[in-house]
């Protein structure tokens, strides 16, 4: 009987991969049609300022040639006047699969349910993502993390590291999240992240704000770093208070995949993280979740925003009970503390000169809208002081830098991959303007129109 299970198994493993890698080859062929667009604003994602009335010449999904003096009588030729170009927004900390409705477990975790959310990121422009420690063993059973699919390119760091009892919660399914109790464990377990070729490891040192006794100890995330450098593998930590942030720098760590909400870095440690070229993600938009819908923000009625949601999570979050609670919340005036901390932390991160990516948290739970959370993380930004112009570098160019895939994406220049949304208006002006999408470009091909005009 057993071996019979496990020849079943290995059929439907074999008939899920055959099925997936069917669907990567049909979506991977990148357009071979030429287009020039002409009279476009282009925002190329380096940080300089727009170039108006220019073309640009694409061809087998790669960006050939910028410039005036462009002329291609094969090219199908797409007049932009009043419109603007921008490269596709990467999310360097996301989450995929594990959201369904208003409940975030196993069982949502499925084919239907990753491929919905990757194109649901494609319609609001956003064609990579990293899905940050909470992947479960059927992304990588069935071929969905290779190769490219219909919808925004999946990036993981498998299954991250926790403290036993402790973070993450295991209410935000996060059961695969590899809890060790000795440096013992550690090798084996980041073993089977390399096999799975993981592109981070992702370590939670939180206590959720005293909800958690136990965080992981110092000597745990010492020898996983360790480890993964061995490994040449990165990592990437939840961090929250500055006193850990400080002990991990000591300890090698790579990537901050938060804000620093407890209080202001000071310049030691912001000189600290610069020589070491650390990466600081700041998810301001997951900070102002945790307290803006009861404050009913100026977009909460915007189909925008409103097509990002799970079903049921628009009438939970405007339901006068939800918002009561949320104000009677013992945390409410400390997230609002740590979310203005946030964003001055952002400010001095970014004038040290150390790499600001985009990251969002988004679909680790309903809270956090998928797609709606990468653009009103580019308008926090300003809000916390970076220009237009600097927002989307980090959300494009920078991003791209920090998930090492800047050679393809993150920015619009000849020979890389024609990733691209067309927006009405001008962001450099008006960062809002990111959300008036007319088309998304992936490789060169028209995948959407935005979510607006589905």
């Amino acid at each position: 009987m057993k071996i019979l299970k496990r020849i079943s198994g290995i059929v439907l493993g074999s008939l899920l991969l055959l099925s997936c890698n069917q669907k990567n080859k049909e979506n991977s062929t990148a357009s071979n049609e030429s287009l020039l667009f002409e009279n476009v604003r282009l925002i190329d994602g380096n940080g300089g300022n727009p170039i108006e009335n220019t073309k640009v010449l694409i061809k087998d999904g790669k960006i050939v040639q910028i410039g005036n003096n462009i002329s291609d009588k094969e090219a199908k030729s797409i007049d932009l006047k009043g419109k603007t170009i921008i490269p596709a927004l990467i999310s360097a900390h996301s989450h995929v699969g594990t959201l369904k409705g208003t409940t975030t477990k196993p069982e949502n975790y499925t084919e239907e349910n990753i491929l919905s959310q990757l194109k649901k990121y494609q319609d609001y422009g956003v064609l990579n993502v990293m899905s940050m420690g909470t992947d479960r063993p059927f992304l990588f059973e069935s071929g969905l993390a290779k190769g490219e699919i219909d919808g925004a390119r999946i990036h993981s760091a498998g299954y991250g590291f926790g403290a036993p009892n402790g973070a993450p919660p295991l209410d935000f399914t996060m059961d695969k999240v590899y809890r060790p109790t000795s440096v013992k464990e550690i090798p084996a377990e980041l073993d089977n992240l390399k096999k799975i070729n993981a592109e981070l490891v992702k370590i939670w040192v939180d206590d959720f704000n005293g909800k958690f006794k136990a965080k992981v100890s110092p000597e745990i995330y010492k020898a996983i770093i360790s480890e993964a450098h061995k490994r040449n593998m990165r990592v990437a930590a939840h961090v929250y208070y500055l006193s850990d942030l400080k002990k991990l720098l000591a300890d090698g760590i790579d990537v901050i995949g938060h804000s620093i909400r407890s209080e202001v870095i000071d310049d030691a440690t912001l000189a600290q993280m610069k020589a070491k070229g650390v990466v600081y993600i700041p998810t301001l938009s997951l900070d102002e979740y945790a307290f803006v819908y009861a404050k009913k923000p100026e977009w909460i009625n915007d189909e925008f925003f409103k097509k990002s949601l799970e079903p049921g999570v628009y009438e939970m979050i405007t339901s006068e009970k939800y918002q009561n609670d949320l104000k009677k919340a013992p945390n409410f005036k400390l997230n609002m503390k740590a979310f203005e901390v946030a964003k001055q932390n952002l400010k001095k991160v970014y004038d040290a000169g150390i790499l600001v990516a985009m990251g969002t948290d988004s679909g680790a739970m309903p809270l956090r809208a998928q797609g709606f959370s990468e653009h009103l993380e580019l308008q926090l930004m300003t809000e916390a002081g970076l220009t237009p112009l600097q927002a989307l570098t980090v959300a494009t160019k920078n991003s791209a830098k920090a998930l090492k895939i800047d050679k393809d994406f993150g920015t619009i220049e000849a020979g890389k991959t024609a990733d691209f949304i067309i927006v009405d208006g001008n962001p450099a002006k008006n960062i809002q303007d990111t959300r008036k999408i007319v088309s998304v470009y992936k490789a060169g091909k028209e995948v959407s129109k935005g979510v607006l005009n589905k």
